[in-house]
């Protein structure tokens, strides 16, 4: 592996058992995998990057694993970070298709940029922060959508 860098970038709003899936699987083939928790202006997150940060921390134990908060653009993150391969999960045609094109609208500013697309398992098809959130909303279970240490740290935090 030679030293081979990855980023997985998102604002995990959790982080989800669908995130854990792609970071594992990203340590089978790199040295080290940058998390990056981006801070997305549209966006109004549910919990903290703390709170976001500590619960990716409980997701996925490695110190191969290396969590970062960035507010620039993935480029720019993949050039700090001397990072080439962006590694993403897909769970539908629809994500295939956003992460594609902002794959071509990130790799106009960095030209050595590669995707990595991974494909979701099966049964995590249906697993998403957005869903975890709307059945926190609506006190329905998350057993299904987060690890048990990151169901109990957030009925920890949001009570």
């Amino acid at each position: 592996m030679n030293g081979k860098k990855c980023v997985f970038a998102g604002t995990f709003d959790p982080p989800t058992l669908g995130h854990k899936y792609v970071i594992e699987s990203a340590l089978a083939a790199f040295d080290e995998v940058i998390v990056a928790i981006l801070q997305n202006p549209k966006k109004s997150p549910c919990f903290t990057i703390k709170e976001r940060k500590e619960m990716l921390a409980l997701t996925v134990c490695n110190p191969r694993v290396r969590v970062v908060e960035f507010s620039g653009t993935v480029a720019e993150l993949m050039k700090k970070e001397g990072a080439t391969c962006y590694v993403r999960g897909l769970r539908n045609a629809t994500d295939f298709d956003y992460e594609t094109s902002d794959f071509y609208a990130s790799r106009k500013l960095n030209k050595e940029m590669v995707a990595w697309y991974l494909p979701c398992p099966q049964e995590l098809l249906h697993v998403s922060s957005s869903i975890v959130r709307n059945s926190l909303q609506f006190s329905t279970p998350i057993d299904e959508y987060v690890t048990e240490r990151v169901k109990e740290y957030i009925y920890k935090i949001k009570k």
